[in-house]
């Protein structure tokens, strides 16, 4: 349970280094370039501790499916960015995939 933490924890500073990626206008603003930065090593680093149990094909597939949808959210509400009917159905096929995955996969049971 406690590297499903790590996983979840990895994947909201993950998201939030990226909507900080957007915000730091191609590394221009010092400030958004230091959070982007600083959330990525923290994403990465708890990143480690969660696959040292989770296989890593399974976790990366978690961490993007969830960070997927999580940064679309902030790109919908933050920076007004709009998603059409292609995009929206593109990812819930990604999300409906990992549930397939953990629910069903024998490689996702540890």
């Amino acid at each position: 349970m406690k590297n499903y933490i790590f996983l979840a924890l990895a994947i909201l500073f993950e998201s939030v280094a990226t909507s900080f990626l957007k915000a730091s206008e191609g590394f221009t603003k010092p400030l958004q370039t230091i959070i982007f930065v600083v959330a990525m090593s923290a994403s990465f680093y708890l990143l480690t501790h969660a696959i040292k149990v989770i296989p890593i094909g399974i976790a990366y597939a978690i961490w993007s499916a969830v960070g997927i949808v999580l940064i679309s959210l902030i790109g919908y509400f933050v920076y007004k960015q709009t998603l059409d009917l292609p995009a929206i159905l593109g990812i819930a096929l990604i999300v409906i995939g990992v549930i397939v995955i953990n629910v069903f996969s024998k490689s996702a049971s540890h």
